[in-house]
């Protein structure tokens, strides 16, 4: 069993910068391909960005592009975001998840929330006007 527990979240204005952290357990981090998802309130969980397991794939919503970076270090186990420009309509909880195959680890697999196997308790990301 994986856990994966994000931290990094809260309140920021409008134009300011956030990084999420998301911490995982277990030794096979290395393999997992990793994403962030964000869910408003009354809204559906949404693909924001996704990286496989040794970064040689990244992956963005069009909505986040030029303004969200996804990365991760192995050593540490840990998935970043880090959220540059921020707009009010970025508010949300942030969730990270970790898909197990190394199969299917593209597109648009890794954009559906179905495809993975373990997701984090998720952090509020809150962005004022």
């Amino acid at each position: 069993q994986v856990q994966l527990v994000e931290s990094g979240g809260g309140l920021v204005q409008a134009g300011g910068s956030l990084r999420l952290s998301c911490a995982a357990s277990g030794r096979t981090f290395s393999s997992y391909a990793m994403g962030w998802f964000r869910q408003a309130p009354g809204k559906e969980r949404d693909f924001v960005a996704a990286i496989t397991w040794n970064g040689g794939g990244i992956y963005y919503a069009d909505s986040v592009k030029g303004r969200l970076t996804i990365s991760r270090d192995n050593a540490k186990n840990t998935v970043y975001l880090q959220m540059n420009s921020l707009k009010p309509e970025d508010t949300a909880v942030y969730y990270c998840a970790a898909r197990r195959s190394l199969f299917g680890q593209t597109m648009p697999t890794l954009a559906v929330v179905a495809n993975y196997d373990y997701w984090g308790q998720g952090t509020q990301v809150t962005v004022s006007s």
